[in-house]
């Protein structure tokens, strides 16, 4: 296969092509328009480019898939496993489950200035969660846990709320959170069970 007389043939294609683009008549505001368009499209295409490439934003990349039907046979969601517990160097880890119409477990205790990892799954259909006053607001979708690391800076009660119509009893669909004082936060018993996810 000869490749010149294709790189010929395609030269000549694009030069005919920049000949028409030359001979259709653009106004000049026209030309002002599609200049200023390309501008800001090149601005967001720079701004994603170095999001990513030194700020580390990126489309998650580690999606975990849980089977909705059975969470009470999952290790990590099981009833006992449920609510917040604390490993072995420290870390602050909230297990709750959205189902129609309410988040379980009902009420938390948290301490504030610290880190907690919550990790959420749906037994039913689409919800989201969401806390006033903080930066937390996620959406729960059946077969994925959600997972969302955050710190609440101060002491206080904050509602969870879900913000995904999920039903009639949606607008009854919320938790609470209690955000006590590092200082007067006792880590919970540890259960039996070790959270652990069946789909590792």
């Amino acid at each position: 296969m000869q490749i010149e007389p294709l790189k010929q043939k395609y030269a000549q294609l694009l030069r005919d092509f920049y000949a028409q683009l030359r001979a259709i008549h653009i106004d000049q505001l026209e030309r002002k328009w599609i200049t200023i368009s390309l501008i800001v499209i090149g601005l967001f295409v720079g701004i994603i480019t170095i999001d990513a490439l030194f700020h580390g934003v990126n489309p998650p990349s580690k999606v975990e898939t849980i089977d909705s039907a059975s969470l009470h046979l999952n290790k990590e969601f099981a009833e006992d496993n449920l609510g917040v517990q604390v490993d072995d160097k420290g870390n602050v880890t909230v297990r709750m489950v959205a189902g129609r119409y309410s988040f379980f477990p009902k009420h938390i205790t948290v301490p504030a200035e610290t880190t907690l990892t919550f990790r959420w799954v749906s037994m039913d259909v689409l919800h989201g969660v969401h806390i006033p006053m903080t930066n937390m607001s996620t959406m729960i979708v059946p077969g994925y846990v959600a997972e969302i690391t955050t710190t609440f800076p101060k002491p206080g009660e904050y509602p969870m709320l879900c913000n995904e119509y999920c039903g009639l009893g949606h607008n009854h669909m919320w938790s609470n959170i209690s955000v006590i004082a590092k200082e007067n936060w006792t880590a919970p018993a540890k259960s039996s069970a070790k959270g652990g996810s069946n789909n590792e």
